[in-house]
């Protein structure tokens, strides 16, 4: 969804009577959130780094596995096509930031890794984005992070209590 047609959206259910389509209201506000700091994330890497959001997360989750991943467990881990992983990969190949090499145990799967260049351009990025994070947040007290944390992690558990998992669809 766009931004714009959440905001639509979001002013429909503010003329609805006060306590009506609550769980409305706050799914709409999450998804709002979410979109202005992913929209603000993207352009300070895209500005900054030349770098998509999805290749910044790429190289985070390869990052987290020194030794390297096969394609087919990244794109599982960033639930994504193997055709758009290695997309990204093939770009990241051609920039020296990632080696994709042949799994010596199953001639068949490729597994791919940061190089050095990529791991260095990797911290740069990350400690980027956290400093982002932390500006973008700034405008909630320590007290009132850690109460949010709490009401989502509540939130999580109740949706998680109603979603089949990904092999019972």
């Amino acid at each position: 969804m766009t931004d714009s047609l959440i905001e639509d959206i979001e002013a429909l259910v503010r003329d609805e009577p006060a306590g009506s389509k609550m769980e409305l209201r706050l799914w709409l506000r999450l998804l709002s959130c979410s979109n202005l700091i992913s929209g603000e994330i993207r352009r300070r890497l895209r500005t900054e780094f030349d770098v998509t959001l999805p290749r910044f997360d790429v190289m985070a989750q390869l990052h987290r596995e020194p030794n390297g991943l096969r394609l087919g467990d990244l794109s599982r881990r960033m639930m994504v096509t193997n055709g758009n992983i290695t997309g990204l990969i093939d770009r990241l190949v051609e920039e020296g930031l990632v080696l994709r090499e042949a799994d010596p145990n199953d001639r068949r799967a490729t597994t791919v890794r940061l190089t050095r260049a990529g791991s260095t351009m990797f911290r740069m990025m990350a400690s980027a984005h956290e400093s982002w994070i932390h500006e973008l947040l700034a405008g909630l007290s320590a007290k009132r992070v850690a109460e949010l944390l709490a009401d989502l992690e509540g939130l999580k558990a109740s949706v998680s209590s109603v979603v089949l998992p990904p092999d019972e669809k």
